[in-house]
């Protein structure tokens, strides 16, 4: 643990996150190897399907972007797919993200985000685990790991998720810890969506953007830091502005997009190049675009 630099906050303490006490068997102690701050409790978790659609994907990066950008503190789970977005989105905002994991926090799960989990403790996250160093991802270990995720937040958001997808436990247990549940809705032939327009079906809010939650949960806009601000505003001109807005999280066509924008084809695909070196906008087989 020292060399780690985890430390290890019992119930009792000051530090012990006060939100995470109000549910029912809270854990004794938590293994924490970031920050853990009072301002933390303004926390909101986006979950999902490990085996995402793009349109998924994208939902979930923009959401954690968006809250992050407002102050918000996103948790979710580190896992592939949903998880793995949600906390790229917020990192991307220059915010704060909360990875809760189903294992020690020396054995990172799945490997390959090992980087990211070491990209959340750089910039001032944390990664969280109730289970003592050693512990392996066991398949038991995720529900009671899902517990935490909603414990930690003022709300959960299931992006996408199949008809049992862990995202729907941790719904479960957020209705349980008296937190709000909302849902993205998705395609209705789609197995990922199933979960999420189920769970509007039985009352969860439809959300599209930030703003829906925070209207919900009458949070007030503030932006975390300077660099949140600025990440609101990229520097852009006026026609790679044009080209950005006329992307969503729909695949678009080449072809469409040179019709919305009036512009000449080699001079859209010359302003698409600039935005896929930002980072702003994603190229997808079959000259599909979409906004990142």
């Amino acid at each position: 643990m020292h060399k780690e630099t985890i430390e290890t906050i019992k119930i009792g303490d000051k530090n012990y996150p006060k939100i995470l006490k109000q549910i029912h068997s809270p854990p004794k102690e938590l293994y924490v190897k970031g920050r853990i701050l009072e301002d933390d409790e303004f926390a909101i978790a986006v979950v999902g399907s490990r085996i995402a659609s793009v349109y998924g994907l994208t939902t979930a990066e923009k959401l954690g972007y968006e809250l992050a950008s407002r102050g918000l503190v996103v948790v979710s789970g580190l896992a592939r797919g949903i998880d793995s977005a949600a906390h790229k989105g917020a990192l991307k905002a220059h915010g704060k993200t909360i990875a809760v994991l189903g294992s020690g926090l020396d054995i990172i799960y799945p490997p390959e985000n090992k980087k990211l989990a070491e990209e959340i403790v750089e910039k001032n996250g944390a990664l969280v685990s109730e289970f003592p160093m050693r512990t392996p991802p066991t398949p038991k270990n995720f529900p009671q790991r899902n517990r935490i995720i909603s414990g930690l937040s003022l709300a959960v958001v299931v992006v996408e998720a199949a008809k049992n997808s862990g995202a729907l436990i941790t719904a479960d247990f957020a209705l349980e810890q008296n937190r709000e549940v909302f849902a993205v809705p998705g395609k209705v032939d789609s197995a990922t969506s199933f979960g999420t327009n189920q769970l509007i079906k039985e009352g969860a809010k439809l959300v599209q953007t930030a703003e829906d939650i925070m209207d919900e949960l009458e949070l007030k806009l503030k932006v975390s830091s300077k660099g949140a601000a600025e990440a609101l505003k990229p520097n852009i001109s006026q026609d790679e502005k044009a080209v950005y807005e006329s992307l969503s999280g729909d695949p678009k066509y080449l072809d469409d997009v040179v019709e919305e924008v009036k512009l000449p084809l080699n001079k859209t695909q010359e302003l698409l190049l600039r935005l896929q070196i930002r980072k702003l906008v994603r190229e997808l087989p079959g000259k599909h675009f979409i906004r990142v």
